[in-house]
């Protein structure tokens, strides 16, 4: 039982969808998921097991920014066994190319953190997803009728939802980052770490350009689209 999570073994899935909003995590299960019990409440962040399509299937609340997608992460790899996550995040456009609700598949992370710096004492690590989860992503997209964009490049992790220098956030725009988020940098170092599989889905939640943005009822509620593509994605490589 781990200090952060405290569910039992064989409480919580192989594979994991990751939203940061607890309240999102309800939502999926219920609206995605066979048979799902609630196997955590610690600290409000719920987690969730269910079956889709007859796989088993877990989806846990991972809260904002690095350090807390860091803590549930370590548990869920280290103290449960779990194989395979995906973020199903929300994220802000930096590229005028995207428009609201449009999805992004992050084939890499940058990132403003410090943390890899840390961790590989001041090298410039590139944090990737897992290949075939990334292939299987956009395969699943690209069989689905949506109404949205699906984009495949890279994220920027920002350790600040407010960024204080937002000229820093301009600049990887112009080297091709399509949108700013606040997590996957830490989840594809995590996974490399301990060989694991990862993968972040984004939906464009607000735009850094145009200053158009989702209600938080919407993004919390609203994000469908995400969600069936990550879940065709896990079964694919399962």
């Amino acid at each position: 039982m781990s200090t952060h999570i405290g569910a039992a073994p064989g409480q919580v899935a192989p594979h994991v969808l990751l939203p940061g909003d607890p309240l999102r995590a309800r939502w999926i299960a219920e609206e995605f998921l066979s048979d799902a019990e609630c196997y955590t409440e610690v600290r409000g962040m719920l987690g969730y097991t269910g079956t889709y399509r007859g796989e088993r299937v877990s989806v846990q609340g991972s809260g904002m920014g690095l350090p807390s997608l860091s803590i549930y992460v370590n548990e869920l790899f280290r103290e449960y066994d779990v194989r395979t996550v995906v973020r199903v995040g929300s994220c802000g456009a930096l590229s005028e190319d995207l428009r609201l609700r449009d999805l992004v598949i992050a084939m890499g992370a940058c990132t403003d953190s410090s943390m890899n710096r840390i961790r590989f004492e001041g090298l410039d690590y590139a944090p990737v997803a897992d290949y075939g989860l990334l292939r299987a992503a956009d395969d699943a997209a690209a069989a689905r009728d949506l109404d949205v964009a699906t984009r495949v490049g890279l994220l920027m992790s920002g350790d600040s939802f407010y960024c204080p220098r937002p000229e820093l956030t301009a600049r990887m725009a112009e080297y091709g980052v399509l949108a700013v988020e606040m997590e996957a940098s830490a989840l594809y170092t995590l996974a490399a770490q301990l060989r694991r599989r990862a993968l972040a889905i984004c939906t464009v939640s607000d735009h850094i350009v145009t200053g158009e943005q989702l209600t938080a009822l919407e993004r919390q509620e609203t994000f469908a689209d995400m969600v069936g593509i990550a879940l065709d994605a896990v079964l694919a490589v399962n």
